[in-house]
């Protein structure tokens, strides 16, 4: 498995075209101009982290604590180049939970020292699918590395690294190409799980979406020479079809949207980023406590869902329409701690404010319909909590009166905004403006509703003088700030509400920006970058222990078969292996595999299926008792449309010696026969 995965030509055009790599792109505020010259490049990498014995990212919860690999985490992104006047952007999809600053401060770092000033904060847009199964403890901010007991360098490496060799390799692709886009709906792959807080707001916002669900599908496809080699599918539904009860790195159903998509299309980067996903679930089920459906396997939802956005992805693509137009983009920080709003964009004319963020109780009680349990209960507990008690915050600050009103009528259970020795949360936030032609991303660092999405898309519309149907609002976008509802949504005080960080006028707040953003488009006024995030990157901890050094299984050397697979297997049985192995941790695999299934064709052994394939898993545990040993299995379900043939299993670890030495070795199983 290759860490950096280039599609489409490498190609000489940007020096043919004036664009060498130093070149500085244009001013955000380019004026239009006819013609539809675009250089394109799509790229992915591997950005899997720690896959064992660390916290996960997404459910906040103490007690999910990776214990293997069902399938690889990618980042995949593209870059857009308008020839004639040399603005570029690069967007980033990561199969991740999300994308905290830190992950955008390190690979603004990397770019910087690479590419000088080709590449800036304002051009790119890095975004997250949101899958609830990636690795943890990769945020700087407190509240996010909470669960993970503390930042965990090895994953955040891994991340940022893979982000990085994604843009690179999207960079050596860059040639000449067109542009194309599509629309479409579906309407079986979400499902509206705060019906209570949707149903508060307005009749016109409600009548655009009657099932309560946007489903909207919009696709962005790039081709050079009349081959595609870059795909975009956006549409809104949470990564949660894996549930809470789910232990294995995964990157949910737009991960295997995407597996499934680039399988269908060889050499293509396809990759499937949400919108304003907030309240918007795949588990089909609403039951709280019992998230489920289409079928009672989260797993086989997880396919289900994935594959629905895919076809409806291929499906949009009939009937897309080439763009033109220029490529322009605006970028600014808000401090959404304190923001003075003017009544023209509350829903009763009265100016507003926003404060410092406080997270309400309804977060203790969690998102019911995509969980099996309450994620939060820390929230329940006071400060009896290691990280908090390292932090030396064993009482909670208790908000002052004005914090309240805002706040109102949230029950205040976590004053993230005001906690010691810093904020607990990032509250100084990026947005962003993209726009290729009249396609339209207005990237948000939060979880915005369906309806508070439409709000915002409606305000950049109006400025913009562009179709609402080309409005996107790119959520979970270059930083992350909690959710966003409506002022109506948020007095029911749903999970959504209680996470929706900054007061009840939040969302009025972000209009009032994007609003001010679009406008500096239209008028070419570059606006400041407004006040500068905080460097957070200090004062970390991490109260994980250090791994101890390996020792193997009673009786066996590392990589020994400790249970052998049958001798023979038919398409769609499984079959598993263990071995005795060492800890995954000891060397981060990003861009490598920990195992392999080998297919004996041509006199050799040759690689079949690998860690990122849907029909394989590696599980990690300690037996018996154990602290040292590490017992590795690997599951392989044989698809139905498998190649008969004789097969073998092989995995590949790394013993660490009490001097922290490191010794590769592999272990390989016995063959095995695949026949009908």
């Amino acid at each position: 498995m290759l860490s950096g995965i280039a599609v489409g030509a490498a190609s000489a055009a940007m020096a043919a075209t004036g664009l060498s790599r130093g070149t500085a792109s244009a001013s955000p505020g380019t004026s239009a101009h006819t013609g539809s010259g675009f250089l394109v490049g799509a790229g992915k990498a591997d950005m899997t982290g720690a896959i064992a014995g660390q916290g996960m990212m997404g459910y906040a919860d103490f007690s999910q604590i990776a214990s293997g690999l069902l399938q690889r985490c990618w980042a995949r992104a593209y870059i857009i180049v308008d020839v004639r006047t040399g603005s570029r952007v690069v967007f980033v999809n990561a199969d991740i939970a999300i994308i905290f600053a830190s992950h955008r401060v390190g690979v603004m770092a990397a770019l910087r020292a690479k590419y000088g000033s080709l590449y800036t904060e304002e051009n790119i847009n890095i975004n997250a699918t949101h899958n609830h199964n990636s690795c943890g403890g990769t945020s700087w901010d407190y509240a996010h590395h909470l669960s993970a007991l503390g930042f965990q360098r090895n994953s955040y490496d891994a991340e940022v690294a893979g982000i990085v060799a994604a843009i690179e390799a999207a960079h050596a692709t860059v040639a000449p190409g067109t542009l194309h886009v599509g629309h479409g709906e579906l309407y079986n792959a979400s499902v509206n799980r705060s019906a209570e807080a949707f149903d508060l707001n307005a009749g016109d916002d409600k009548r655009v979406f009657p099932e309560k669900v946007d489903p909207q599908v919009t696709t962005l496809v790039l081709r050079q020479g009349g081959n595609e080699i870059g795909i975009v599918t956006w549409f809104a539904t949470h990564g949660t079809s894996l549930t809470d009860a789910n232990y294995l790195i995964a990157a949910d159903n737009k991960g295997y949207a995407s597996y499934v998509a680039e399988a269908s299309s060889p050499g293509t980067v396809w990759s499937f980023p949400q919108t304003n996903a907030g309240d918007m679930t795949p588990n089909l089920w609403t039951r709280p406590l019992r998230p489920g459906g289409p079928t009672d396997s989260h797993r086989h939802n997880c396919q289900i869902i994935g594959d629905r956005q895919y076809r409806a992805g291929r499906a949009s693509i009939g009937s897309t329409r080439e763009l033109s137009g220029p490529v322009r983009y605006a970028y600014r920080y808000i401090n959404m701690a304190d923001v003075a709003i003017d009544g023209t964009y509350t829903p009763n004319g009265r100016r507003a404010r926003t404060s410092p963020a406080m997270m309400g109780a309804a977060a203790a009680a969690t998102s019911t319909e995509d969980n099996t349990k309450s994620q939060l209960g820390f929230l329940k507990e006071g400060m009896l909590n290691p990280v908090a008690q390292a932090l030396g915050a064993n009482t909670i600050p208790t908000p002052p009166q004005w914090i309240k009103d805002v706040q109102a009528p949230k029950l205040i259970a976590f004053p993230v905004g005001i906690m010691p020795p810093r904020p607990w949360i990032n509250q100084v936030v990026p947005i962003q403006i993209i726009c290729i032609g009249d396609l339209v991303l207005c990237g948000a660092p939060a979880e915005f509703t369906i309806v508070a999405g439409l709000r915002v898309r409606r305000t950049v519309s109006n400025a913009l003088g562009v179709s609402l149907e080309n409005v996107l609002l790119q959520g979970y976008a270059n930083a992350y700030a909690g959710y966003v509802t409506t002022p109506e949504e948020y007095v029911s005080q749903q999970y959504e509400g209680g996470e929706t960080l900054f007061g009840r006028y939040t969302l009025c707040a972000y209009m009032q920006e994007f609003d001010r953003l679009a406008r500096s488009l239209v008028s070419g006024r570059h606006l400041d970058l407004g006040p500068r995030p905080p460097n957070t990157n200090n004062n970390l901890i991490n109260l994980l222990p250090p791994i101890p050094p390996d020792t193997s299984i009673v009786g066996h050397r590392y990589g020994d078969v400790v249970n052998a697979p049958a001798t023979r297997y038919a398409p769609s049985s499984t079959a598993v292996v263990q071995f005795c192995g060492a800890h995954p941790n000891n060397r981060i695999r990003t861009g490598s595999s920990y195992f392999v299934v080998e297919r004996y064709t041509g006199g050799r052994w040759e690689t079949a299926y690998d860690d990122n394939d849907w029909c394989t898993e590696l599980k990690w545990e300690r037996p018996n008792g154990s602290q040292t040993a590490s017992l590795i299995t690997i599951t392989w379900r044989v698809p139905a449309q498998v190649l008969a043939g004789r097969y073998r299993i092989r995995y590949f670890g790394d013993q660490r010696s009490a001097s922290g030495a490191l010794t590769a070795f592999t272990g390989t199983s016995p063959a095995l026969m695949v026949a009908s």
